[in-house]
């Protein structure tokens, strides 16, 4: 994946997301085709259609939402993106917020 290939909505949030994750922004473009890999349609978040975006650079696209327990991370994961013609646009990307009734956020 190209550097060109992949943009952030909001790169100060992104920002501090990755590095509660244990990564600098830096690390991200050799991050990504692990993540991209352990994506799955059970893991799918979003709805049925794709709700659409109200950011102003990706306005009107579909958003896809997935939520796992990354093994390149060690931990669970929300990753919400959009696609743009050939670009990614990575709307939120941080741990999984929505792990309640004890679950473990972290693999042993």
């Amino acid at each position: 994946m190209e550097s060109g290939d992949v943009l952030l909505v909001n790169a100060k949030a992104i920002r501090g997301d990755l590095l509660d994750l244990g990564f600098l922004m830096d690390e991200l473009l050799e991050l990504l085709p692990s993540i991209l890999n352990e994506l799955e349609p059970g893991q799918y978040r979003g709805t049925r259609p794709p709700q659409k975006s109200y950011e102003k650079t990706i306005i009107g696209r579909e958003l896809y939402a997935f939520s796992w327990m990354s093994k390149a991370l060690g931990c669970s994961v929300y990753f919400k993106f959009a696609l743009k013609e050939k670009t990614l646009w990575i709307v939120s990307f941080h741990r999984d917020r929505k792990t309640e009734g004890g679950e473990e956020n972290e693999l042993p």
